[in-house]
């Protein structure tokens, strides 16, 4: 990109549309007014800045959260033109910044790849922000201008000679659009890592001035092979090395890069334009039909699968699998709004052809590699026959429909699942109590014994051999991994319900790691939550007051003289039946937690670390996160 000319100004910049609905349904350009739509504001900036680094124009961006959770994102690029818009006889600055889809992103010459929201950006940053300050250095001077809400508040002003170049943003996000205005400093981080790895080269820093002693993180990388790397840290490989792939064809870029690991869960994570495609799309389809495709081909070339023996499916190739796929185009067609899925059709031939071609050269070049990366495709194909065998048990089961759910479920009377909750409830005495204790009407129950199977050390066919796993898979009714259909779940509330204690917390991260694994639409589509039973019970007479965690308590016996007799709620089970519905399981009266999914490749993260095979791994993020628990129950 960097051979482009260096012709950037008004003449660039095209209108398409204006900027009225913006305020009125922020979710349409966003996500959502909460934490994810108030990142994303942080996230469209970046992707401006990132967009000149795409175009050779940009190599160092800076982005800063002040004490008063206002955001700056400033770079070296060629500055945002100020020069008279050549139709509208406006600033191009004001026409970016008050026109939706205006820019230099819709064949007007400024960009041949970008990002961001296709010129929607910074128009709808700053409609949905209370003030934004805008500095600019270009042509020998720096010029300023001021916005709130989406509207210019002072004319651009251009102010002292300067030889440097460049855009500063400071916006404050609107306390009326959005549910909270504070940014969670690990999904900023995760996101600017992530881009770091995505253009290599490129220097991006970070600095958090709301820390107790701030520290600015910077992140440059050698390209997305160190993002595999990093990815795979704390697990066991099987290739040391990450496999790199690159390659162009009719103006699209493809950078590819893959390592396996011991593990069985498979982590492909795919961008376009920088732009994390959650939903993969075309390009992330290309891929996974070469690879299943190469090792199919290769194994049969020589023998090690016979003729008359069933091929590796796509699910045997992946399993382990790390890998990273990008992708530049120029002209990237997304679904939806906020751009989760790839839609160009001829981007899957490109990177399909490609990563056949060069994993054919990999594999024939590295014949030990190669054996080891077959022999684990084989033995998930093993585990995937008697996986299957399994499922099928359960699903000749599930025909019986109502016999076929688990006998220790006490099911609700509602068949409306918009209504209907279920309830993991640890240990056989509290689902006794929470039998008891609910709203037959809409809320089941399932008493789980003991911890779970750890589903982040165990291949399917082991997860479907567990009673309690099978019988939360059949009371949801949903199945699991690649058979999974959310449209069939029997319940749209269900409740992670433990003991407040530190086997309870295990066997609340084995449930979560189980779904994270096997149920993630329960997850991302918000279905899942966290119960809270209360810490204490303070009794006086007949009168009794629950708290939910120290601090609430020593607060209280602050400000009271009075005495009071207090229990400690060692378990659930401890709790009677009105006790345990009043706190933990009434609408009117409940305290819950709920599950989201902000970025799944943190997600992926913690759970690797915590619940993989790597002891150092989750030795270091015990210690890093001690600082943040409240009550440590031992």
């Amino acid at each position: 990109m960097s051979n482009q000319k260096n012709h950037y100004d008004a003449s660039n910049i095209q209108v398409l549309e204006g900027l009225e609905a913006v305020r009125k349904r922020p979710g349409m350009y966003i996500g959502s007014t909460g934490p994810r739509g108030l990142h994303h504001l942080v996230f469209e900036i970046v992707d401006n800045s990132i967009d000149e680094a795409v175009a050779g124009f940009c190599d160092t961006i800076q982005v800063t959260v002040h004490p008063d959770n206002s955001v700056t994102v400033r770079d070296n690029g060629r500055g945002i033109p100020v020069d008279e818009h050549p139709t509208l006889h406006r600033p191009a600055l004001e026409v970016i910044m008050t026109k939706l889809h205006s820019g230099g992103k819709f064949g007007g010459g400024g960009y041949s790849i970008s990002g961001g929201l296709h010129g929607v950006g910074l128009s709808v940053v700053s409609a949905l922000s209370r003030r934004m300050d805008i500095v600019i250095e270009r042509d020998g001077y720096v010029f300023t201008q001021s916005y709130e809400k989406g509207r210019p508040v002072t004319d651009i002003a251009q102010g002292k000679k300067s030889s440097g170049q460049g855009t500063q943003i400071t916006f404050w996000a609107d306390p009326e659009i959005f549910e909270e205005t504070v940014y969670d400093k690990t999904i900023l981080v995760q996101r600017l890592r992530e881009l770091s790895y995505l253009n290599k080269g490129l220097t991006i820093t970070f600095l958090d001035e709301r820390d107790e002693e701030p520290e600015t993180l910077t992140f440059v990388s050698s390209g997305i092979q160190d993002f595999v790397s990093f990815i795979n840290r704390s697990k066991d490989l099987l290739n040391e090395k990450p496999i790199q792939i690159e390659g162009k064809k009719d103006g699209v870029v493809v950078e590819v890069a893959i390592q396996y690991n011991q593990g069985y869960a498979e982590s492909i994570y795919s961008f376009a334009n920088n732009i994390h495609t959650h939903e993969g799309g075309f390009h992330e389809v290309g891929f996974k039909n070469a690879m299943t495709r190469i090792i199919n081909d290769y194994a049969k070339k020589f023998g090690i699968i016979k003729d008359n023996e069933p091929k590796l499916s796509g699910e045997d190739v992946r399993e382990g699998m790390a890998a990273v796929i990008s992708v530049l185009v120029p002209e990237p067609q997304f679904e939806g709004q906020t751009k989760t899925k790839l839609g160009n059709t001829y981007v899957r031939g490109i990177v399909e052809s490609l990563v056949y071609e060069k994993m054919d050269d990999y594999l024939n070049e590295n014949p030990a590699e190669a054996k080891k990366i077959l022999d684990k495709s084989i033995s998930a194909r093993r585990a995937r026959e008697a996986a299957r065998k399994a499922r099928e048990l359960t699903r000749r089961k599930s025909v019986l429909e109502t016999t076929s759910l688990p006998g220790k479920l006490a099911d609700c009377s509602s068949k409306d699942p918009a209504l209907s909750e279920l309830f993991l409830v640890e240990g056989d005495s509290a689902g006794g109590s929470a039998k008891q204790g609910r709203d037959r009407t809409y809320q089941a129950i399932l008493p789980l014994r003991g911890k779970i199977l750890n589903v982040e050390k165990a291949r399917m066919d082991r997860v479907l051999a567990s009673d309690e796993i099978c019988n939360m898979i059949t009371a949801m009714g949903t199945g699991i991994g690649k058979d999974f259909d959310i449209t069939k779940a029997r319940y749209h509330k269900l409740f992670i319900m433990t003991d407040a204690d530190v086997d309870g917390a295990h066997i609340r991260i084995l449930l979560l790691t189980f779904l994270f694994r096997y149920m993630r639409p329960l997850i991302e589509e918000g279905y899942v939550y966290i119960a809270q039973p209360p810490l204490y019970g303070l009794k006086r007479g007949k009168e009794i007051k629950y708290f939910y965690n120290d601090t609430e308590l020593e607060e209280f016996m602050k400000e009271t003289d009075q005495k009071w007799s207090i229990q400690r709620y060692k378990g659930l089970g401890e709790m009677d039946p009105e006790q345990l519905w009043y706190t933990t399981m009434s609408i009117e009266h409940r305290t819950i937690l709920k599950v989201t999914m902000e970025d799944a490749l943190l997600a992926d993260e913690i759970f690797s670390d915590l619940m993989g095979d790597n002891v150092e791994a989750r030795r270091e993020f015990i210690h890093e996160n001690a600082q943040y628990v409240k009550n440590l129950d031992i």
